[in-house]
């Protein structure tokens, strides 16, 4: 029996290490040196080539690297009736909050006008601050502690999500009512689990129906945005501008025009990060439970696709 790491690009040190100190016993294959296929049951993955894991015949578990498991479940081979688990850390909920709060005083306190008026030595007190009314699509274990930390600074807050909430803090909106929910917002943050149903949500269709001049703020998945159609919705002033981390191909080619728009603000995927040391015993643990056969710790709904 054995552990397979499959993350292209990916320096796996620190994982490597981290589960040795955990069990110096464990058998760790680390791709694309799969040494032994048959004797891997239980693999830890970021992006792996599509096709690899129906490779492995006696596969029972296969664990993301990260929050989001879309870059699993992308896969036309992946194999079936194989439970699917992520990590859930108390860290890449505060980092995204961070970025989140970031983005919005970005554009709250109207950073990119006093940017261009430091360079033209100009000063101008006039309108400092833009009235926002926030809305978070998504309103998992991140989207609750964005909403939670910006209405604690004050701002006015909604929530939208796939399916409706008996009891929820905030004003809330679900299934058919986003329509509703784009109504009452000027600054949206895109927090949604990347499915079929949410894959090209953020459309030029999806813009047309959002407040005149809403901000759009992205750090889900690339996959959400149409790009195109975001520049289209800036030059016909339906999106006022944008804070992006995330894109449909990373690294953002050079020649991308995001890179030059004046109304476009890009950062690396770097809004929140995986720290292997908090993620390391939770793979450990669904490693050993498998092994017991033991409920697992952060399965996914297969059916929600999160």
């Amino acid at each position: 029996m054995s552990f397979a790491i499959i993350a292209p690009g990916k320096d796996v040190t620190e994982w490597i290490d981290l589960f040795q100190e955990m069990d110096d016993s464990l058998s760790i294959q680390v791709y694309p040196d799969l040494r032994d296929k048959e004797s891997i049951e239980a693999v830890l993955v970021w992006k792996h080539p599509q096709g690899i894991l129906k490779e492995l015949p006696n596969l029972k578990l296969i664990c993301s690297m990260g929050a989001g498991v879309d870059h699993i479940l992308s896969d036309p081979q992946l194999p079936e009736n194989i439970p699917i688990t992520r990590i859930v850390d108390d860290k890449l909920t505060f980092s995204m909050t961070n970025y989140v709060v970031t983005a919005v005083l970005f554009h709250h306190r109207q950073i990119p006008k006093y940017l261009a008026y430091k360079s033209e030595h100009m000063w101008d007190m006039r309108e400092p601050e833009v009235p926002v009314t926030i809305g978070v699509m998504g309103t998992g274990a991140l989207g609750s502690d964005v909403l939670d930390k910006l209405s604690y600074l004050g701002f006015n807050v909604i929530g939208y999500g796939r399916s409706r909430k008996k009891e929820f803090g905030f004003p809330y909106y679900s299934g058919d009512e986003l329509e509703s929910f784009l109504s009452k917002v000027n600054v949206l943050v895109c927090l949604l689990p990347l499915t079929p149903d949410t894959e090209d949500i953020l459309n030029l269709s999806f813009f047309e129906k959002c407040q005149r001049g809403t901000y759009l703020i992205n750090v889900a998945r690339g996959n959400h945005l149409v790009e195109a159609d975001l520049l289209l919705a800036i030059e016909k002033g339906f999106i006022s501008g944008a804070f992006l981390d995330v894109y449909r191909e990373e690294p953002l080619p050079k020649d991308h025009p995001f890179w030059d728009h004046p109304k476009i603000m890009l950062t690396p995927h770097i809004a929140s990060v995986t720290n292997p040391a908090a993620a390391a015993p939770q793979i450990y643990k669904n490693y050993e439970n498998m092994k017991k056969n033991l409920p697992l710790v952060n399965e996914i709904k297969m059916s929600q696709g999160y």
